[in-house]
């Protein structure tokens, strides 16, 4: 803790701009030697940027930055280490092909009679491990450790840069339980030594279990710092979210009817992205996944979708279990996905919008089965008409219409495939609020049709914004922290309660 002592790094009124967007506004940070502090903001609040200024990545328009109360402005990541300011990023950007201890010294080697010292270096480099409590081969490539462990070998290469920062990005996300408890052993110790780490990371068990202090940004500023011990989880989360505007009502959409389960999940689970899961998804209904970024509701989707291999649990389509090992083999038992990622996962931005609409239904019939000309026109004229999808033309370049319209033909490419479930994530993001109306309102409509024979498409909708999720949604499931943590009917929540589900219980969580 730092008892009054002077701050090692100080940013202050960080602004960073980019073409179209305000990345950053009068954003600062503190931060104090021997003390573990979390930054903490929902997704575009501007955390990875500020970052990138700290790092050399980005100069900032304007602002300061200072350490031990001297000016700096480093322009490369090596300016900033050589000022002893150390990233570990969320992916370990190191070399597998490479021996440990070569990672652990790439472009410092020690030399001797002008050759590297390989006795020395691996020496130094089992040293170094050893402080991180790790006995591994340092001789051994890279590649043939887990990722725990290649984590561990990037905070030992930041350390062995003379680190008086260490700024850790998302340390967690791709590590188990044990992994992550090694992780924060490391970390309390070298907090005892005296070095200011900055611990980037969505997961709230995370923050309190190891944090002192927090930072919250919003919206490309800075909210406001804490101390842990004095932040409750409810208050972290609403200083996160912000001020939510009042819903629209929750029955704004209209109850549905709902029929048969479509879906069944019974213990789905990805080590380091979902803890087991059991879902229900039952035809006619639109299902709500809210949670704060990272507590699992892409990895649901894409797990659901064969878009990522489970390690454990079944899935069940209309009662027949299934396992899916690509992305096709969901299309054809009746699954569409909508990704939150339209420019690189969801529109093929040179395409048309005629090409585009009958993408998946073209891949699940086969390429060698070529859907005519005269049909694909059909088929998309059809769809710009009931979707109201703004275009000069089937035949313009898709990259060319609004977000809004990019997103109405990617849903019309879907309906085309008559799905069973239908995945939403985050289908409104960067719309405006007439788009969104419009494609909510046709999504419970169609969720409706086909009741007479029970052939009612189910919806799992994925999306950030409070209000609209509570809106739609006949149930809501709430995650947090990579599990469920409860399945809500209509009316039972309002967005307080939302928050403080997603919050959680602030029950004792293990703190040093």
């Amino acid at each position: 803790m730092h008892n009054g002592s002077a701050p090692v790094l100080v940013l202050e009124g960080i602004h960073k701009g980019f073409p179209g967007v305000q990345a950053l506004t009068g954003a600062g940070l503190r931060l104090f030697a021997g003390e573990i502090h979390a930054l903490m903001g929902q997704n575009g609040a501007g955390k990875s940027t500020l970052i990138k200024v700290l790092t050399g990545l980005y100069a900032p328009d304007a602002g300061s930055m200072s350490l031990h109360g001297g000016p700096i402005a480093p322009r490369s990541t090596a300016q900033a280490q050589d000022l002893g300011i150390s990233t570990v990023y969320q992916e370990v950007n190191l070399c597998p092909n490479l021996s440990v201890a070569e990672n652990l010294f790439i472009g410092r080697y020690p030399k001797r009679f002008g050759q590297i010292d390989w006795k020395r270096m691996r020496a130094r480099s089992r040293e170094l491990l050893g402080e991180l409590e790790l006995d591994i081969d340092v001789s051994a490539p890279l590649a043939r450790y887990s990722l725990a462990v290649q984590q561990m070998v990037a905070i030992a290469r930041a350390l062995n840069i003379s680190a008086q920062v260490l700024i850790l990005d998302e340390p967690t996300s791709s590590l188990d339980e044990a992994a992550v408890q090694h992780l924060f052993r490391v970390m309390r110790r070298l907090r005892g030594q005296g070095m200011a780490i900055l611990f980037v990371t969505h997961f709230l068990d995370q923050v309190y279990a190891v944090s002192d202090r927090i930072t919250v940004m919003r919206n490309g500023r800075t909210e406001g710092e804490y101390w842990a011990a004095e932040l409750g989880r409810l208050e972290l989360v609403q200083k996160m979210v912000g001020p939510h505007a009042a819903a629209t009502g929750t029955d704004a959409c209209g109850p549905a009817s709902q029929g048969e389960a479509v879906v069944r999940t019974h213990g789905l689970a990805r080590r380091g992205a979902l803890q087991p899961m059991d879902l229900e998804i039952r035809s006619g209904e639109v299902l709500g996944l809210c949670g704060l970024l990272g507590s699992g509701r892409t990895e649901t989707a894409r797990l659901l979708f064969g878009a990522d291999a489970a390690d454990a649990g079944q899935i069940e389509i209309n009662g027949q279990q299934q396992r899916f090992s690509s992305p096709r083999q969901a299309i054809r038992a009746g699954m569409a996905f909508c990704s939150e990622d339209r420019k690189l996962e969801g529109t093929v931005l040179a395409l048309s919008v005629r090409e585009n609409i009958v993408l998946a239904l073209q891949a699940r019939q086969g390429w060698w089965r070529a859907i005519p000309l005269k049909r694909q026109r059909a088929i998309a004229e059809d769809y710009v008409q009931r979707l109201g999808i703004k275009t000069a033309d089937i035949n313009t370049p898709i990259g060319l219409l609004s977000g809004g319209n990019q997103q109405k033909a990617l849903l019309a490419r879907w309906l085309l495939t008559q799905p069973r479930l239908l995945i939403l994530d985050e289908p409104t993001r960067g719309i405006d609020v007439r788009a969104k109306e419009e494609i909510m309102t046709e999504v419970r409509r169609l969720c409706a049709e086909g009741a007479e024979t029970d052939r009612r498409m189910a919806v799992l909708f994925i999306s950030s914004e409070l209000p609209e999720v509570l809106r739609c949604s006949d149930r809501l499931l709430v995650l947090r922290d990579r599990r469920a943590c409860g399945v809500y009917e209509r009316g039972q929540l309002n967005e307080d309660t939302v928050l403080e589900a997603i919050a959680g219980d602030g029950g004792d969580t293990p703190r040093d």
